[in-house]
C-alpha cells in the first residue's frame, strides 16, 4: 500500500509557477499568462507537475464566462492534463510520486502545477506518450458515460455521433467501433469525413451536401445519437431516431432551446438525455476512471483506440490554441505543452 508523501517527497517544489489565467470574459486574447502559488495536495489528492494539458471545448465556454468551475475548483481552466506526481495527500494510496499519469481535473490545468483527487487519475497506457495521454481523460469519461453508461451503446446498434471529426467524436467513432456497433458521422468537410472513415465510422456525412436525417431513416434510424450541437439539430436528431431509440446531449454549440412535439417521443418510446462531467461528484468520476481502467486502457494499449492528435501549442500560447479550436478547422485533439517529456 503506497504511504502518503513525507515532506522530503516534496520539498523540491518551488512555491510558485506559470499559469494562464482568464483575465476576464471574453475572446481568445483574454487568456494571461501569470504567477501563481503551487497548489498544496488535500486529503485524497494528489499534485502533478505538468507535462501537457488539453484544450477543451468547456475551457472555451468557461472564458466566454458560460462555464463557471464548481465550488471549490481551481479558476485557472483546463479539465485535463498529464505528468509526474509530486506530492501525495493524506488518505491517499495506490499512487507516489514519481508516478506518470493522465488526470481529469477539476480545473487548473494550464499550469505548471496542479491538484486533482487521486481517484481520478489513470496511468499512461502502454505504447503512448505523455502528449498523446494528456488527451485522454476529457473525451474518454465523456465518452464513455454517455455513451456506454447512460447511452447503454450494443453491439451491433446504430450509432451516429455529430461533430466526428473532434476529440470526443473521434473518441466515441473508435470506441463504438471496438464495440461492435455501426457508426455513423457528421463532419463539415471532406477531409473531416475521410478521417472518420479512417478512424471507423462505417457512413461519414458531410452535413453541408447531405442530409443526415435522410441517410439514418433510409438505414432504419440510429439507435443512439450522442449530440453535441442541439438547436435545430434536436428536431433533426428526433426524426433520425429508430422506435426505441436514445438520444444524448453534451453540448450545445446552436444552443440548448428547440420546438419539439413530443408526442413523437411518446408514440414512438424515444429516450432523450444527457449529462455535464465537470458538475458530478468526485465519486461519480473516480466510478468513471475504475470503468475506463477496465474496459478502455486495454482497447488503448491493444492499438483499437487512440487519441487523434491535431496540434500543440506552447503554454504561453493558450489563446492562439483556442483561436485554433474555435475556428473548427481541427481534426482531434489540441494539447498545450507545459513542461514537455523532459
Amino acid at each position: 500500500m503506497t504511504q502518503p508523501a513525507t515532506p522530503s517527497e516534496t520539498q523540491s517544489r518551488p512555491d510558485t509557477m506559470h499559469a494562464i489565467e482568464i483575465s476576464e470574459f471574453g475572446a481568445p486574447d483574454v487568456l494571461r499568462p501569470v504567477v501563481r502559488p503551487v497548489p498544496q495536495a488535500g486529503h485524497d489528492q494528489v499534485v502533478i507537475r505538468v507535462a501537457y494539458a488539453g484544450v477543451n471545448r468547456p475551457d472555451a465556454l468557461q472564458r466566454a464566462g458560460a462555464y463557471a468551475p464548481p465550488k471549490g475548483a481551481s479558476d485557472l481552466p483546463g479539465l485535463e492534463a498529464s505528468g509526474e506526481i509530486v506530492a501525495v495527500g493524506a488518505g491517499v494510496t495506490g499512487w507516489r510520486p514519481g508516478d506518470l499519469v493522465c488526470a481529469l481535473l477539476p480545473g487548473g490545468g494550464y499550469a505548471e502545477y496542479v491538484a486533482t483527487p487521486a481517484a481520478h487519475c489513470l496511468p499512461i497506457p502502454n505504447g503512448l506518450g505523455l502528449k498523446e495521454a494528456a488527451c485522454l481523460p476529457e473525451t474518454c469519461f465523456t465518452v464513455w458515460s454517455n455513451v456506454v453508461t447512460r447511452g447503454g451503446l450494443k453491439a451491433g446498434e446504430r450509432f451516429l455521433v455529430h461533430g466526428g471529426s473532434s476529440g470526443i467524436g473521434t473518441t466515441a467513432i473508435q470506441l463504438a467501433t471496438a464495440l461492435g456497433a455501426r457508426v455513423y458521422a457528421t463532419a463539415g468537410t471532406d477531409d473531416k469525413c475521410a478521417a472518420c472513415v479512417g478512424l471507423g465510422a462505417d457512413v461519414a456525412i458531410n452535413y453541408r451536401d447531405e442530409d443526415f436525417v435522410e441517410i439514418l431513416q433510409a438505414d432504419g434510424g440510429a439507435d443512439l445519437i450522442l449530440d453535441m450541437v442541439g438547436g435545430d439539430y434536436i428536431p433533426r436528431n428526433i426524426k433520425a431516431l429508430a422506435d426505441d431509440g436514445r438520444m444524448v446531449h453534451i453540448a450545445f454549440l446552436q444552443g440548448p432551446k428547440a420546438e419539439l412535439n413530443f408526442a413523437q417521443i411518446m408514440a414512438r418510446r424515444l429516450t432523450v438525455t444527457g449529462s455535464t462531467l465537470r458538475p458530478q461528484s468526485d465519486l461519480a468520476k473516480a466510478r468513471i476512471a475504475r470503468d475506463l481502467a477496465e474496459a478502455v486502457w486495454p482497447l488503448i494499449e491493444a492499438g483499437k483506440l487512440r487519441p487523434v492528435m491535431d496540434s500543440t501549442f506552447p503554454l504561453a500560447e493558450a489563446a492562439a490554441a483556442h483561436a485554433r479550436m474555435e475556428g473548427s478547422t481541427h481534426i482531434g485533439k489540441i494539447v498545450l505543452e507545459v513542461a514537455g517529456d523532459g
